[in-house]
């Protein structure tokens, strides 16, 4: 018997794979053969039916080789001597089993972590675990998000040894730190962030010099504070970043830090390492230096008030900051020098979708607002580009190891993937000999879309058959800016690479740069996996928060009738976006008027008997159908549809409500101890299971 190895893949609604170490094609489970495997289990299976058209080999889970899932979130009920956790995760279907004494004084009704003790080990068994934190009442404020923490293992407090290491640090510059640092007080730096932003890490100034321009990125000298082999380093690489989610943020580094004496504060001495640059007309840095600085930051502008001096020319603004005009209007400059040669280079613009929530006090959205790029981001991100690519140029022109931003070229059956997707729009990416494709040829594509009604579909399917960015001890570039070389240096304060990047700058400076090594090259190499690791993971949650959010606030809108923009379309039904960002989905199911198939040729919908099409970058009339929070999607349905549905309700009649109804158990005080005849059955059956296994 051929024992096959890999990771069990479950999705929400129950479809149940193994992923093979080997690479070969997925394996089918089903859930009677899945023996409780889990979503991300290591297990070893045997194939219990071969391949055949159109349907994935189906195979039987023998053993479970490595449990993923270690703790579960969700919600408790409470019995006599033990209580029943059901969890959030849908992929979860068994519920939790936890003996009185290891529920942490949890009520019925709250929503609780507990770590698995015992795993089941038949296919209706129990699992067993301990409740380790209770988040709060279920629907508390918060408690929402705090759930999407726990479950990406994001905590917002840090530990004992973290606190009594931020002891030791100063919350001012001392005269003693500023030894040895190259002063530019009287330089009036600037930072330009969002409204909300505490944790200002980089700081900007531009004087022309003859022909030149010169350009100061200052960064905050995190790695002053943060040093290697203490307890506040160790907590800084576990968490890896900082999540930004809808009502907070959870960073990498303690407040003292993140949003005191890191941060560059306006009219407050700071520390900074410096990059010093020489950048000619055509865009070409001619001259590059990176030092240890203090500095002392004249004006904290926002990206608003920003724009208002130099987009709208706002002379009340203008006038307000008379004293960094000059500065301000040469980084405009050398912002459409940069942008510009970018452009020549190949570096593709994707414009993408961001979803912006108001809450009020009980945590619920009240309003959305799509966020859109303005002038004066794009400004600050050219300075940072300059500066990521000479940190990483000095890395190779000083042939020590480090830590690079890298970006994949894509793979080829990605990019005919993409070809057949948006020919259908009239467009098409060419390849090039060995079925590489070039940025420019991506980028032309890109731009040639805007201002068009299938802008954001092609910014969408192009940006999803590219590979992702990750961090790499090697330097293989960067494909989508067209950089050869390329790292993060200018967000120490929220990535730990930055901050790594500062560490190896200073040894350069210091001349104390330690001998390449197989074993520098490996914990390096660990860095990068870790760190890469934590972004995707705060990237997920961050998607979970929005989409949420996102279901919480349509829910307000049940029946309404908005226009949208179709940005995918699959076998099941089709994906449409509003105009604030939020998207959902028209299940085929709900398509009413025809019976609805999907063509793979030409990626639409079609029906049957009026051939009627749908198709990407389409607009539609769509009303909200249906809303579920706690799956975090949202479904649309067509307003024509939409009109036959109400009537179809209007004129069905009443079924007799059956005998016998399986009550849902609701929290509240008149039956918060109150169970169904089913649960008893449940408890009964568990506590049986308990005397069996004490035998």
């Amino acid at each position: 018997m051929v024992k096959i190895v890999g990771t069990v893949s479950v999705s929400a609604k129950g479809f149940i794979f193994l992923t093979p170490e080997d690479g070969s094609k997925d394996i089918h489970i089903k859930y009677k053969y899945a023996k409780n495997a889990l979503n991300g289990d290591k297990a070893a299976v045997k194939i219990i039916r071969a391949e055949r058209e159109n349907h994935a080999a189906e195979g039987e889970v023998l053993e479970i080789l490595e449990h993923n899932t270690k703790r579960v979130i969700g919600v408790i009920e409470n019995g006599r001597s033990f209580s029943i956790i059901t969890p959030d995760d849908s992929r979860i279907t068994n519920e939790i089993y936890v003996p009185s004494r290891n529920v942490s004084g949890a009520k019925t009704g709250d929503k609780v972590v507990a770590e698995i003790t015992k795993y089941p080990e038949q296919k209706d068994d129990f699992f067993k675990g301990k409740v380790v934190e209770v988040l709060g009442r279920f629907d508390a404020p918060g408690v929402d998000i705090l759930s999407i923490m726990r479950s990406h293992n994001l905590y917002e407090n840090f530990p004992e040894k973290v606190e009594k290491n931020l002891e030791e640090i100063n919350d001012f510059v001392a005269e003693e730190e500023i030894k040895n640092r190259r002063d530019l007080r009287d330089i009036p730096i600037v930072t330009i962030d969002g409204e909300d932003a505490k944790d200002l890490d980089d700081g900007v100034y531009a004087e022309e010099t003859q022909n030149n321009i010169r350009l100061i990125v200052a960064i905050a000298d995190v790695s002053h504070y943060v040093t290697e082999n203490t307890a506040l380093d160790a907590e800084a690489y576990k968490r890896g970043t900082s999540v930004y989610l809808t009502d907070r943020v959870v960073p990498m580094l303690p407040k003292k830090l993140s949003n005191g004496i890191c941060s560059l504060n306006e009219n407050t001495d700071r520390l900074a390492m410096a990059g010093d640059f020489l950048i000619d007309d055509n865009g070409e840095v001619i001259k590059s230096e990176f030092y240890e600085a203090v500095i002392r930051v004249k004006r904290r502008l926002t990206y608003n008030v920003a724009n208002k001096i130099l987009v709208d020319k706002n002379p009340i603004f203008i006038k307000d900051n008379s004293d960094i005009i000059e500065s301000l209007k040469t980084l405009k400059k050398l912002r459409n020098i940069l942008f510009k040669r970018r452009e020549n280079l190949g570096a593709i613009e994707f414009q993408t979708t961001e979803i912006k929530f108001k809450l009020d006090e009980q945590g619920k959205p009240v309003s959305v607002t799509k966020r859109e790029g303005s002038f004066s981001e794009s400004l600050i991100e050219e300075c940072m580009l300059v500066a990521n690519e000479e940190a990483a140029k000095l890395f190779v022109k000083k042939k020590t190891q480090g830590i690079y931003r890298v970006h994949p070229s894509p793979k080829e059956d990605a990019i005919d993937n993409l070809n057949e997707k948006i020919s259908v729009l009239g467009y098409f990416l060419r390849k090039r000999a060995g079925g590489k494709v070039n940025s420019k040829d991506v980028q032309a594509i890109v731009e040639k879309s805007k201002g068009t009604d299938e802008e954001s579909i092609i910014n969408f399917t192009t940006l999803r058959a590219m590979e992702k960015a990750y961090y790499s001890e090697k330097n293989i570039g960067h494909f989508g800016l067209a950089k050869e070389f390329y790292t993060h240096f200018t967000s120490p304060i929220r990535r730990y690479p930055d901050l790594i990047v500062h560490r190896i700058l200073k040894e350069i400076l210091t001349k104390n740069t330690q001998k390449n090594s197989e074993k520098r090259a490996q914990k390096l190499k660990e860095i990068a996996i870790q760190t890469s690791a934590k972004e995707r993971n705060a990237i997920e949650a961050e998607r979970e928060a929005t989409d949420l959010k996102a279901a919480e606030f349509l829910s307000n809108f049940i029946g309404e009738e908005f226009e949208g923009i179709i940005t995918s379309v699959t076998n099941f039904g089709m994906f449409a976006e509003l105009d604030n960002g939020i998207e959902g989905l028209v299940h085929v199911s709900n398509m009413m008027r025809d019976r609805y198939v999907y063509d793979a040729r030409s990626f639409s919908l079609k029906g049957e008997k009026s051939g009627e099409e749908f198709k990407l970058g389409e607009k539609i009339n769509i009303v909200v159908l249906k809303t579920d929070i706690k799956e975090k999607t949202i479904d649309f349905i067509l307003a024509d549809d939409a009109y036959i549905l109400k009537e179809k309700t209007k004129t069905k009649p009443k079924k007799k409500a059956k005998a016998k109804v399986k009550k849902a158990v609701t929290f509240n005080k008149k039956n918060e101890k109150k169970f169904t005849k089913e649960k008893r059955k449940f408890y009964k059956k568990a506590n049986k299971n308990m005397r069996r296994n004490k035998r």
